[in-house]
């Protein structure tokens, strides 16, 4: 079966989902995007999605094409017509068609568009004896003036940041401002476990309020488990007792060395396996399976 994706109102083969070179997202980066993972045919915290996507459109000055419920209905059918139940969906949405040399316009048509596929996790491996990742002194563009992180496709920090992360061996790099602090990864927030004390960098303008890191700090509250949103450098990194990433594809990812050196005891830890199990508690009881 061909797979299947919405684009402006039609459904079409996804070689046919196609827009202009002139539009602002192929030319500037100037779109944001969701990545949404359904499980047995549910959709797992779209509301939480669709929350960030609209933070994400006011802050730029984005009238978004379509409500909460048609872009609901939107991703439902595209699972639908892909026959997919348990897969990944990705919903852009372009500022839409612009004109060459003029950068900031205004009274476009957005492009909107959403695909699926199958979900396919990473290696069982990874989770058994975790993943090594770097430190990598980048981070995704700061803008001005926003109090947090937003999902643009303006991507090209984190794809340099993984090339050099790829090139030490690492699964993945976790991304260091020009003040030495820890951001986000290329496509994952980052938790450390101190002291049996959990703590993740808090949300400002170079970290994205991830869907997966709320899982994680909803679950560590039901838990009793002591977290906190902070600063973190890179000494905190290196002396943590366990690491782990968290992400909508990954969900909960262990990590056992940073830089070539040994996290822990070089073992998934405790908390880490904890907390997975207790993320997957909750993706079976939003779900209702």
């Amino acid at each position: 079966m061909e797979p299947i994706a919405y684009l402006n109102g039609n459904f079409v083969n996804l070689r046919d989902a196609k827009v202009s070179i002139l539009d602002r997202g192929f030319c500037y980066g100037d779109a944001l995007f969701e990545t949404l993972r359904a499980y047995s045919g549910t959709i797992f915290r779209m509301d939480q999605h669709l929350d960030r996507l609209e933070r994400g459109a006011k802050s730029i000055f984005f009238e978004l094409p379509k409500s909460r419920q048609e872009f609901g209905t939107i991703l439902y059918q595209t699972l639908e017509k892909n026959q997919i139940t348990d897969g990944v969906l990705r919903l852009t949405v372009t500022r839409g068609l612009g004109t060459m040399g003029k950068l900031w316009q205004t009274g476009m048509t957005p492009n909107l568009s959403v695909y699926a596929a199958p979900y396919k996790g990473p290696p069982v491996e990874w989770y058994e004896k975790g993943v090594p990742v770097s430190l990598i002194p980048d981070c995704a563009p700061k803008f001005g003036g926003m109090k947090e992180q937003i999902k643009t496709t303006n991507y090209l920090s984190q794809i340099l940041a993984r090339k050099q992360a790829v090139d030490q061996n690492s699964v993945d790099a976790v991304m260091v401002n020009e003040k030495g602090e820890v951001c986000d990864g290329t496509i994952f927030n980052i938790f450390l476990v101190k002291n049996e004390e959990l703590s993740t960098p808090a949300v400002n303008g170079y970290v994205l309020a991830g869907v997966s890191r709320q899982v994680v700090l909803d679950v560590a509250s039901q838990s009793g488990i002591a977290c906190r949103e902070r600063t973190i450098n890179v000494e905190d990194v290196l002396q943590a007792d366990e690491i782990f990433l968290t992400n909508t594809g990954w969900e909960v990812l262990p990590v056992t060395r940073v830089n070539g050196e040994t996290v822990g005891n070089g073992q998934p830890g405790p908390l880490t396996r904890r907390l997975r199990q207790g993320f997957q508690k909750c993706v079976d009881a939003e779900i209702g399976k």
